[in-house]
């Protein structure tokens, strides 16, 4: 049965598409077949195919088998801002139904799934959808990607106990080091390590190239639940 894991973040903007990609390169390498999934992407390119988003395409890319497009990202919003914003901009009506059934069709294929949500984890992926929703709706683990710069410990507790809060587990999170000057990495991380009650998954390198295939080795996958 396919495993499916939820990427969120503490913030927008602290690499969890960095972060997705490389954890869909750390289960291949354990030879696992592993699909990447954004389910609403805002900020999305024209193209002779369709919309297309830049981080979608690094999740289909990353996969192995790699799936059709419509299915890693079946909510393609062309407007570079807050989904619910971008979705009503284009007329569209953001709907859980469509993206559990195109993360079935992922997971019929795939020994993993690892879904990218949007911002952070109370950015609502649409009119009355939530993280939450999505999370219990593909009954997915969630992993938490925190960005490693100053705040960065008040904005993780927060957010794991929200995720708590609503019902959701917490199977694991991930350091960034998104601010090459921040200097007390390691004093936060070991402050992180007794706040969170999750497990560390690894800590991803400041990659300005976001190497996602290298950066794979500085990473576990969550253990089964």
């Amino acid at each position: 049965m396919s495993r499916t894991w939820l990427v969120t973040g503490t913030d927008t903007g602290i690499g969890k598409t960095f972060a997705t990609t490389s954890l869909l390169h750390a289960l291949r390498r354990q030879g696992l077949r592993a699909a990447g999934m954004k389910p609403v992407a805002a900020g999305c390119d024209a193209t002779p195919s369709g919309w297309r988003n830049e981080d979608a395409l690094a999740l289909q890319s990353a996969s192995e088998p790699q799936p059709a497009y419509d299915d890693v990202n079946p909510f393609a919003l062309p407007a570079a801002t807050a989904p619910q914003l971008a979705a009503r901009d284009a007329g569209i009506d953001v709907a859980l139904p469509a993206m559990r059934a195109a993360h079935a069709r992922l997971a019929a294929h795939a020994d993993a799934v690892v879904v990218e949500g949007a911002g952070g984890w109370a950015a609502p992926l649409g009119d009355g959808i939530e993280h939450a929703d999505l999370a219990r709706a593909l009954d997915a683990g969630v992993v938490l990607v925190v960005g490693l710069r100053l705040g960065c410990l008040s904005h993780a507790r927060l957010t794991a106990r929200a995720i708590d809060a609503e019902g959701c587990r917490l199977v694991g999170w991930i350091g960034n080091r998104v601010d090459p000057t921040f200097d007390r990495v390691d004093d936060y991380l070991d402050l992180l390590r007794d706040a969170l009650a999750a497990p560390c998954l690894g800590v991803l390198p400041h990659d300005p190239a976001g190497d996602a295939r290298l950066a794979s080795a500085c990473l576990r996958p969550p253990a089964p639940a």
